[in-house]
């Protein structure tokens, strides 16, 4: 379900200087059995244009695993998968050097891959929260309908709807294959928990309506649960379908919504000695477009908050508060690069705008739901806090520092300055999101009591 918020920051023109130019967005198959191994296959992204002569972003797989990202410059008459296949061989040359210590930190969480047989994963249910996106929620269907995972059930949840658009979709074109549900209570964390009381699998997989899936991604992610019994939730790699506009190229530059490479495991009862306000920092296990729980995890921990997510209030932190409420009741959760899904980015620069208020507002909306629901939880935030703040303002320290040339190669490599102006408007909702929440608790309290009488 795509972010929509209601909030409308200023318009005032304010783009990056300079513009990023478009980058065509491609996959890059690698075998790496021999030193200069081959490159087997270099296609599109799913979803995105033909490549174009110019920069070019690829992920790079190895034997058929998400390994890394590359960016290269192609010129008109040069073989693409020559350019990009050299850079990905230096690339995971230099993954294989000696890790300096935040990586060594990093690397004590890492999951090590099994050389046995996968486990048979369990029975899933797919859940998608949507609002009047019919084409983008047609392309995603049709990739999660490609699923090679053995036992699974898709569930579109229908979020406020006004119109018939989704209903017709869903009950023509996907009868019979893909279930619909309507939920006339807007935000995408009630959506969420309807999907959730709708479906009958061992494990609940949400994404959105804008993302392509790779046919492996169900599976990747819902392994682990049948491997480790204390698992809640596993997350997995986004990546960008498209760069084709100015913001599209800046915010994956800055990260997008990848979380890297190497798999890894959170667990309470291990805190990460990288992560001074863990599990507080809830936005480094993953997002909200590609996550799964345990059903009875998700149960146990209370599900969604209601008063959180997109299209209330509160604008967002749905899935942030769900991932702190599973580890707080004590399940781990795992991150896995291997469980992939492309993204289809916001493409304008108010977009990214809103985006930015609304991260902002999602971060502090989560925080207060949390310790309104969980309020055990305040002295352990308290007691983080100092480091945690020392931490977080070394962390945007370097936020608009780029260069201000180059195209993104890889997670956080921020090659464009981060504008001041959605540093901004990332503080100014971060100041609103406890007002947000609030404004949500108090709209769901009279849904409750108008539906009661």
């Amino acid at each position: 379900m795509s972010s929509r918020s209601s909030s409308r920051p200023s318009t005032r023109p304010d783009p990056p200087a300079p513009p990023p130019r478009a980058v065509s967005v491609a996959e890059l198959d690698l075998d790496l059995d021999t030193p200069d191994g081959p490159v087997t296959a270099l296609r599109p992204a799913p979803g995105g244009p033909p490549l174009a002569p110019g920069d070019v972003y690829a992920l790079v797989r190895l034997r058929g695993r998400p390994a890394a990202t590359v960016i290269g410059a192609v010129r008109e008459g040069e073989d693409p998968a020559e350019v990009l296949g050299a850079l990905a061989r230096e690339r995971v040359e230099t993954a294989a050097r000696p890790r300096t210590e935040a990586e060594h930190h990093a690397s004590k969480r890492e999951v090590p891959r099994s050389g046995g047989t996968p486990a048979t994963p369990p029975r899933a249910s797919v859940i998608v929260a949507t609002r009047e996106r019919p084409e983008s929620l047609a392309r995603a269907l049709d990739s999660l309908l490609a699923q090679d995972h053995p036992d699974h059930e898709l569930i579109v949840v229908d979020n406020a709807p006004r119109t018939t658009d989704t209903h017709d979709l869903v009950t023509h074109k996907y009868a019979g294959r893909v279930r619909y549900v309507r939920e006339d209570t807007p935000g995408l964390a009630v959506a969420h928990n309807t999907g959730a009381a709708a479906a009958d699998g061992e494990v609940l997989a949400f994404t959105d309506d804008d993302v392509i899936a790779d046919p492996r991604w169900l599976t990747a992610l819902t392994e682990p649960f049948a491997a480790d019994p204390g698992l809640g939730c596993v997350t997995g790699l986004i990546l960008p379908a498209r760069l084709s506009t100015p913001a599209q190229v800046l915010l994956e530059s800055h990260g997008g919504f990848a979380k890297g490479f190497a798999p890894r495991l959170y667990d309470s009862a291990r805190p990460p000695a990288d992560e001074p306000m863990f599990p507080f920092t809830a936005g480094s296990f993953g997002s909200g477009a590609n996550m799964a729980f345990r059903a009875a995890a998700l149960r146990q921990a209370g599900g969604f908050d209601p008063a959180t997510g997109t299209g209330t209030p509160a604008k967002g932190g749905d899935d942030l508060y769900a991932f702190v409420a599973v580890l707080s009741a004590g399940f781990r959760l795992r991150y896995t690069p291997e469980a992939l899904v492309w993204h289809h980015h916001r493409e304008t620069w108010q977009d990214l705008r809103n985006q930015a208020y609304g991260y902002g507002a999602g971060l502090t909306a989560y925080l207060t739901a949390t310790l309104v629901r969980r309020p055990r939880m305040l002295p352990a935030l308290l007691t983080r806090l100092p480091r945690g703040l020392a931490y977080a303002r070394s962390m945007t320290a370097q936020r608009g520092e780029g260069d201000g040339g180059g195209v993104p190669g890889e997670h956080g490599t921020q090659h464009h300055p981060w504008p001041r102006s959605l540093s901004r408007l990332e503080r100014r909702g971060m100041l609103y999101g406890p007002i947000g929440y609030a404004k949500a608790r108090v709209a769901q309290a009279g849904l409750r009591k108008a539906a009661a009488r």
